[in-house]
């Protein structure tokens, strides 16, 4: 299924941009789904249809509501958090049921249980990976939180997936043939024999969300109203999108003001717009970004007429998207005795940026975004001699190691 990731800065109309998107695939014949994880009446204004709610999520047993048809061809739904959360917690009550007897704990009842605080993101990617699962939809886009929650999302999968491996290590599990032995003389299952079973259904949870983030059809798709502060967040963001290895299919300048006003005021405005939008093209065609203008309908969009005007001039996504490149190294050995490992880091700045060699990984800062990145075989015999940041693109020079190179005869 193909799969678009709008986010934008707080504010610039990512609902708006999403059921466009949504719309023109409908309109050219295509089933859409659009889920979207914001809980306000912005869905419900925009698309002239009340979606269901988390109630309803409940009843229908899936982190996503049910989806309603807000047109011919395009479905809707929202994330359902509070669903997600009941059944996460259930689940694990369930599962834990020898240990809560064992240490004399009595279970919560279901209507004690109330939504967490950071549950919202582990129902949204649940939510993606569901509707990857259902069909009917040709097309699925998603109306993302705000640009930098978006980004640390969309990390968040693979740092899960980090933290089991090293808290519960399959490697060091009890040996599975004891398990039942023990269990039997203690009379109830053992705890870590649980644990690690929910630790390993957990990471297959975590490696199919990843697999759908990582698939050559999901792009994310920025939405920006131009202006200074717009400038600066795509920026930050390009450079955290790009170390999570997302693939950017558009920007949408969202609304454009029209440049021949006599108002002095609008006109002043609609310059200061058209400045940062002129950066905006420069920085991101030159990238190979393709640029989308929306314009002002002079009031916000209401209903499938207005998607109609603002769908006529959305991307319709492409069918099949070309795979991104995998982050080339670079043999020098003969010319310099160096490897050099590029990784694509555009909007980056070298004040942001921080490097730390951590055994066979390798720990990259962009601003307020990291990764923890595992050296391609090759590079883990070496040591890294230096950095450079040129024309986005990150630079990591690395030595071999005398003592690990093999060496020629």
């Amino acid at each position: 299924m193909r799969t678009v990731l709008v986010t934008g800065p707080g504010g610039a109309g990512r609902t708006t941009v999403a059921a466009a998107t949504a719309m023109a695939a409908a309109r050219a014949g295509r089933h859409a789904l659009l889920l979207t994880s914001d809980r306000g009446p912005a869905p419900d204004v925009v698309l002239g249809t009340t979606l269901p709610t988390e109630g309803s999520g409940e009843a229908w047993g899936w982190p996503w509501a049910p989806p309603r048809e807000a047109a011919p061809g395009l479905w809707a739904s929202r994330v359902a958090p509070a669903a997600h959360f009941h059944a996460l917690a259930e689940d694990l009550q369930k599962r834990g049921t020898g240990v809560f007897d064992l240490l004399g704990a009595t279970p919560l009842d279901p209507e004690e249980l109330t939504e967490l605080p950071g549950a919202e993101p582990l129902a949204l990617l649940a939510a993606l990976r569901a509707a990857h699962t259902a069909t009917g939809w040709d097309l699925l886009v998603v109306d993302m939180p705000p640009l930098l929650e978006t980004v640390a999302l969309l990390g968040l999968p693979e740092q899960l997936g980090r933290y089991l491996r090293r808290l519960l290590p399959p490697e060091r599990q009890a040996a599975r043939a004891l398990r039942p032995m023990l269990a039997q003389l203690a009379g109830v299952p053992m705890p870590a024999q649980r644990l690690y079973e929910t630790a390993e259904r957990w990471q297959r949870e975590l490696a199919a969300v990843r697999d759908v983030l990582e698939s050559p059809d999901t792009t994310v798709r920025l939405v920006a109203e131009p202006g200074p502060q717009a400038l600066a967040a795509l920026r930050a963001a390009r450079a955290g999108l790009a170390l999570q290895g997302c693939r950017i299919d558009s920007l949408v300048a969202n609304r454009l003001l029209p440049e021949d006003s006599t108002d002095p005021w609008l006109a002043a405005l609609a310059a200061e717009r058209r400045d940062a939008h002129k950066t905006l093209c420069e920085e991101f065609l030159a990238d190979g970004v393709t640029v989308r203008e929306l314009p002002h309908l002079g009031r916000a969009p209401q209903g499938p007429d207005d998607l109609e005007i603002l769908a006529a001039r959305a991307t319709l996504p492409t069918a099949d998207h070309p795979p991104a490149e995998p982050w080339a190294v670079e043999d020098r050995l003969a010319t310099d005795g160096m490897l050099i490992w590029r990784i694509p880091l555009p909007g980056a700045t070298r004040d942001g940026l921080g490097l730390v060699r951590r055994g066979d990984e390798l720990v990259v800062s962009a601003g307020p975004f990291r990764r923890v990145l595992t050296l391609p075989s090759a590079l883990r015999r070496c040591g890294v001699a230096g950095a450079g940041l040129h024309d986005g693109e990150l630079c990591v020079r690395f030595v071999p190691d005398p003592g690990l190179w093999p060496r020629t005869p």
